[in-house]
């Protein structure tokens, strides 16, 4: 089953929020209630949001009571500016708000018929998703041995996409290949989507794990009872500086230091040419309640400030290669992913 998809006006995704303990849908019937669902993490993951931001427009397409095209032109934009306000940091959703707004202003058609193509537009949003996610898994797979243990951080499943996932995809898809590896899932705190989210799909492919602490990571890879990290990413700037969940920069650092490759796994569409490096990547800071509670009990002293900066940037020095829909990227970043791109256009 898909994160996300769209049927008779009404946008269906799993609640993230509830795993592992219930798998649920929630129904999303305006764009407002996907723009919540986007920023309370209902749903996550930089592919699912983006596609979620496309099925969003529709929906307000679908919902306005516009009688002109001007008019609802005018309507899209409004809603298009609260779904980009929904998460700074993932360019997937301001890549398929980008994509459904040049589309509409691109059509010539009347209302009944605009709302009809910018439903079109978004499920083909999500399909192509999927297909990318496919490719990348098999890129991604290559560079998975037979008896490897992969530290994995994050959430990056089909959870996080459509459908397939990206680095998790790439691990998904090496025990579909026959390979017989084994996955060290950290924890990922605070919103420990690694324990909550990638152990419960790991679990349904049947692929052997082991759940640990962040901090252990250092441990297992001194010992070399880990011998390669992949991980997701939500921006990836034109040198190849990669933004991903918090925690990604340190566990980068620990792997090089190690001698154990690193690999970051995005679509194309997650990569920013506009961005010379990380370090113009907007970091979203979410709300502290996240790290002094956990499942509603508090579990800081009342008052105590608080940092939480929901994702990091991995500087490319630390980087083995980044995986895409379109081949494996490897140093020089800066060059490499200028050629890739443009090939891309």
């Amino acid at each position: 089953m898909r994160t996300i998809e769209m049927h008779d006006g009404v946008v269906k995704m799993v609640d993230q929020r509830k795993l592992p303990r219930q798998l649920e849908m929630v129904e999303c019937r305006d764009y407002r209630a996907v723009a919540h669902a986007i920023k309370d993490m209902t749903i996550r993951g930089a592919p699912a949001i983006g596609a979620a931001a496309a099925f969003g427009l529709a929906l307000a397409a679908r919902e306005s009571c516009a009688a002109s095209r001007d008019e609802l032109l005018r309507d899209l934009d409004a809603a298009e500016k609260i779904l980009r306000a929904t998460r700074p940091t993932a360019v997937n959703l301001m890549w398929a708000l980008d994509r459904m707004m040049k589309f509409a202003r691109a059509q010539n058609a009347g209302v009944g018929d605009l709302r009809d193509a910018l439903a079109s537009e978004a499920q083909r949003i999500a399909d192509e998703d999927v297909e990318t996610n496919r490719k990348m898994a098999q890129f991604g797979a290559a560079l998975i041995d037979d008896g490897d243990t992969i530290i994995h951080h994050c959430n990056t499943g089909p959870l996080a996409t459509v459908d397939i996932g990206t680095a998790l995809g790439c691990i998904i898809q090496a025990h579909r290949d026959g390979k017989k590896i084994h996955v060290l899932v950290d924890e990922t705190r605070p919103r420990l989507q690694g324990a909550r989210l990638t152990a419960w799909e790991l679990q349904q492919y049947g692929v052997p794990m082991t759940l640990i602490a962040d901090n252990a990571s250092g441990y297992y890879l001194r010992k070399g009872l880990a011998q390669k990290c992949f991980v997701g990413a939500d921006r990836v700037a034109a040198n190849g500086d990669v933004a991903n969940k918090i925690g990604t920069y340190k566990l980068a650092v620990v792997a090089k230091e190690n001698g154990a490759p690193f690999y970051a796994v995005m679509p194309t569409t997650t990569i920013d040419m506009t961005l010379a490096d990380g370090d113009a990547i907007p970091i979203e800071e979410r709300d502290a309640r996240e790290v002094t509670h956990i499942e509603g009990m508090q579990i800081a002293p009342d008052g105590v400030r608080v940092g939480n900066p929901a994702f990091d940037v991995t500087p490319h020095k630390y980087i083995t290669a980044l995986v895409t829909e379109r081949g494996i990227v490897r140093a020089p970043f800066k060059e490499n992913l200028l050629r890739l791109m443009d090939a891309a256009d």
